[in-house]
């Protein structure tokens, strides 16, 4: 028998349990993760957030032109007007 079949051969109040036990399970792990992470050692440096900030993508914003003559543009004149 499957993890899934059992949960749901389980009583309706059985399975409200089974989920919040995980829901606290997670929320404690959550809580004590800063902590352990200080305690092991684990805690990042100034190089590591600076190599995670390098390799995250960036999104830049480039301003659309309100003329016609633009390109870039559908020439079929349906209602694609500038929406901001």
């Amino acid at each position: 028998m499957s993890l899934l079949q059992s949960f749901r051969n389980l009583s309706p109040r059985a399975r409200v349990g089974v989920g919040l036990g995980l829901l606290a399970w997670g929320a404690i792990g959550l809580h004590v993760s800063d902590r352990a992470e200080e305690r092991y050692g684990l805690t990042p440096t100034e190089d590591d957030k600076a190599a995670l900030a390098k390799a995250l993508p960036r999104i830049t914003t480039v301003e659309r032109e309100n003329g016609r003559g633009g390109g870039g543009g559908s020439s079929s004149g349906g209602d694609h007007q500038n929406q901001r």
